[in-house]
Formats: C-alpha cells, structure tokens, sequence
C-alpha cells in the first residue's frame, strides 16, 4: 500500500516499503502480507491455505469485530474501512477491538482518511493510517505532531488530563 503513515518504536513517521497490499485494489505480487475481507478469511481458515501466508483482515463499517475473536491472537493486522470521512462507524470498530477484545497488532484505518482524522483515530486505537491517494502522507503526518493532546480518556491515554498532571 502506499501513503502510509504508522507507529514505529512509539514514534510516527512515513512508511515507504509497506508490504501489505488490498487484492480488490492493487495488483498481488506475492502470498504474502495481503489484506482480505473478513468472508475470504473465514474462507481461507476453513481450507486450511492460511498459514501459507501473512494475512490481514478488512473489515466493513456493517462487520462485526466480535466475529474476529478466534483470530485475534494471530492476526498480525486488522484495517478498518472509511468509506466516506463523515462515516465514524470504524472508530467504534477500533475502540471494541483494543479496548474490549485486547488485540494488539496494528490497526490501520483505510479508505477515505484525511489529516483532519488522525489524532482522533490515534486516541481510539489505530497505530497506522493509509492516507488518501490523493493527499500528502507527509502533510497528513502534521496532523499528530500539531495536535494531540486530549482531555478524555481513550485507548491511547487511559487517564483524563487531570490525572496526568
């Protein structure tokens, strides 16, 4: 994929050789690190192809993330889908799947994502972001360095403010 912007060692920067591709949008090169929809996962699971590879799941605002719960343990990346920037459904997904069901591989947050979303989509759990096509990553990227601090609680900074003083 390109234009993405991720969490390494606790910083965040522009990564330029991301592995993983979507199959429905860019040509696959290999078996390996490819993103596919919860139907095909649960399709691979049952034919046994998974550990051939590194597979990654997409997931719909309509999914489920409970239906994961088998998986979360192995699934190196779960990417949740923006369809359009006023659909917020994804930060609820990204919020159940790290804060309820404890995943801790990346969560990255795919489809109609601005610079404008980023520190919120930090603070509900993402730690990756494939920024619109269209745009700069490396604009997008002064979106969490410019702002990021918040008041609530959330799955990145579990204490308020107050308590962090």
């Amino acid at each position: 994929m390109k234009n993405i912007i991720a969490t390494v060692n606790g910083s965040v920067c522009v990564l330029h050789d991301d592995p993983w591709s979507l199959p429905d949008t860019e040509e696959i090169n290999n078996r390996d690190y490819q993103i596919v929809s919860l139907e095909s996962l649960l399709a691979l699971e049952a034919s046994g192809e998974r550990q051939q590879g590194q597979y990654g799941v997409l997931l719909h605002p309509d999914d489920d993330p409970q239906l994961l719960q088998p998986w979360l343990d192995s699934l190196p990346l779960i990417a949740l889908q923006f369809p359009r920037f006023s659909d917020g459904r994804a930060y609820s997904q990204a919020y159940l799947l790290r804060a309820r069901h404890g995943f801790e591989g990346e969560l990255r947050a795919v489809g109609d994502v601005l610079r404008d979303q980023l520190a919120a989509m930090r603070h509900c759990g993402f730690s990756s972001f494939a920024i619109r096509e269209d745009k700069s990553s490396e604009e997008a990227l002064k979106g969490l360095e410019v702002f990021d601090l918040i008041y609530a609680r959330s799955v990145s900074t579990p204490q308020p403010l107050f308590r962090r003083r």
